[in-house]
């Protein structure tokens, strides 16, 4: 009895959005039968996501970012206005995929292409659910050579926002925009990867950005890295 009311409060909410009816029931049936994790829903397309995204209030949602009618780049950006403490993975056919990247430009936590292993997708949903970012440094650097061009250019007058970040924050903050991890970051500095931590929390909570993906197109937008 003790556990069935354990899991119940610590399940993970998950809505699912995929125009793909086999593409929904391959997460579904994935994802369900992982502990701590509870499909709550599944949607076709970004319309119906924002009505059972308001219904639901899911902790993460897996966005389909190709869709027709409401696209997964405007229903991202939809739904966490709706739902702002809802966290979203876009879905991508194609790594690296341009339309990706914009879903993170609206807000998204990470993305991930549909064919990505079971245990990096698990642990993706986990890492998002619990503040972070489903983006690995590697594809971070990656993105950002493609696409980092198309960034609005960067305002050469100091932003007031970034005045309130102590010198090392502002370093971390540099670090974090080149797409390095909280260890890379912390051999960077020779301190410990705990300290980093607490370091990049201060730096987005100073900020008002929800994650390190949103701190990285930060950093680009306003010509700390480049």
């Amino acid at each position: 009895m003790t556990d069935d009311t354990t899991t119940a409060t610590t399940d993970i909410r998950l809505l699912i959005v995929d125009d793909q009816a086999l593409v929904r029931m391959g997460f579904r049936m994935l994802l369900d039968a992982e502990p701590g994790i509870a499909v709550v829903g599944e949607a076709a397309n970004g319309a119906e996501a924002l009505a059972l995204a308001a219904e639901l209030e899911p902790d993460v949602v897996l966005m389909d970012v190709r869709m027709p009618g409401l696209d997964g780049i405007a229903a991202t950006r939809q739904l966490l206005e709706l739902s702002p403490t809802s966290r979203v993975i876009i879905l991508t056919t194609f790594d690296l995929d341009e339309y990706a990247f914009g879903g993170l430009r609206a807000g998204a936590s990470g993305f991930l292409v549909k064919d990505t292993r079971p245990a990096e997708l698990l642990a993706a949903v986990r890492a998002v659910a619990a503040g972070d970012a489903a983006i690995s440094g590697r594809v971070t650097r990656r993105m950002l050579e493609l696409f980092g061009a198309k960034l609005p250019a960067a305002d050469a007058t100091v932003d007031e926002s970034l005045a309130s970040l102590t010198p090392r924050e502002l370093e971390i903050l540099v670090t974090i925009g080149e797409g390095l991890s909280n260890n890379e970051i912390a051999e960077r500095f020779y301190v410990a990867e705990s300290t980093v931590k607490t370091h990049v929390s201060r730096v987005l909570q100073k900020l008002g950005l929800r994650d390190r993906v949103q701190a990285v197109i930060f950093a680009y937008e306003r010509g700390l890295v480049g």
